[in-house]
């Protein structure tokens, strides 16, 4: 079966987790975020852009109040390197993951050890709120047209685990996979992903993926064990305050 590319995997990020409004102008999409993190406030072009695009581009952002913060796809070595050149630092490499979801057809977590809930429950709130997931991130999973689901995780008699997950073009996305520090080393990030591939197959899903920081060595180790395919990369230009070009 083949995989859904990067490019594809560009709009089912979009797709279910989604900005509060998206404007587009000239060459550029620009997104306004509502305190939902910087993978829905990242500005993206939308086809060639030249050093003046770029200034048009910062003035809009400062007007939406928000920092100054492209996503850079691949293929976009031309607006990487003007970033560069004007200032931006590289941030936040993000690698993406997917695999069909018959890869983990026979595959369960052990009873009552990932248990899907929708609207999220006031301990899976509890959770994200320790992993730095709260208010803003939360109005992104409701925004998502669905289908979708949370799921909370459970080891040793006590919480461990939540999860969202949403259905884009036949992609299933996970989002906001946060383990709780004294439950993790226990495999309770794999038995999310084998629940959550489940439903997915239950609704639709061809394939599931996620997007996970280079940084983030747990994770990306985790979805390669799992045999999950690397398919590409994106990654952000951000110019700090006070950062001006050279």
């Amino acid at each position: 079966m083949t995989l859904p590319d990067i490019h594809k995997l560009y709009d089912v990020v979009d797709g279910t987790w989604p900005a509060a409004d998206y404007t587009q102008t000239g060459p550029w999409l620009f997104r306004r975020g509502a305190g939902g993190g910087q993978r829905v406030s990242a500005t993206t072009a939308c086809g060639p852009v030249t050093g003046e695009d770029i200034a048009t581009a910062e003035a809009q952002m400062t007007a939406m109040g928000q920092p100054k913060l492209f996503m850079v796809r691949e293929g976009e070595e031309t607006l990487d390197a003007l970033l560069e050149a004007a200032g931006y630092d590289l941030h936040d490499p993000v690698t993406a993951y997917v695999a069909p979801v018959a890869l983990f057809e026979g595959k369960r977590p052990p009873p009552v050890c990932a248990l899907l809930a929708w609207e999220p429950l006031a301990i899976m709130l509890d959770i994200w709120a320790k992993g730095g997931i709260t208010g803003g991130r939360i109005d992104v999973m409701h925004r998502a047209p669905g289908p979708k689901t949370g799921l909370i995780g459970r080891l040793n008699d006590h919480p461990a685990a939540a999860a969202f997950c949403a259905i884009h073009d036949g992609v299933a996305m996970v989002h906001a996979l946060e383990v709780l520090p004294h439950q993790r080393q226990q495999s309770m990030g794999k038995y999310a992903m084998y629940e959550l591939a489940h439903w997915a197959a239950r609704n639709g899903a061809s394939h599931i993926a996620l997007v996970v920081t280079q940084a983030n060595q747990a994770g990306n180790a985790l979805y390669t064990s799992l045999g999950m395919t690397s398919v590409g990369q994106y990654h952000y230009r951000l110019k700090k305050e006070g950062r001006h070009e050279p």
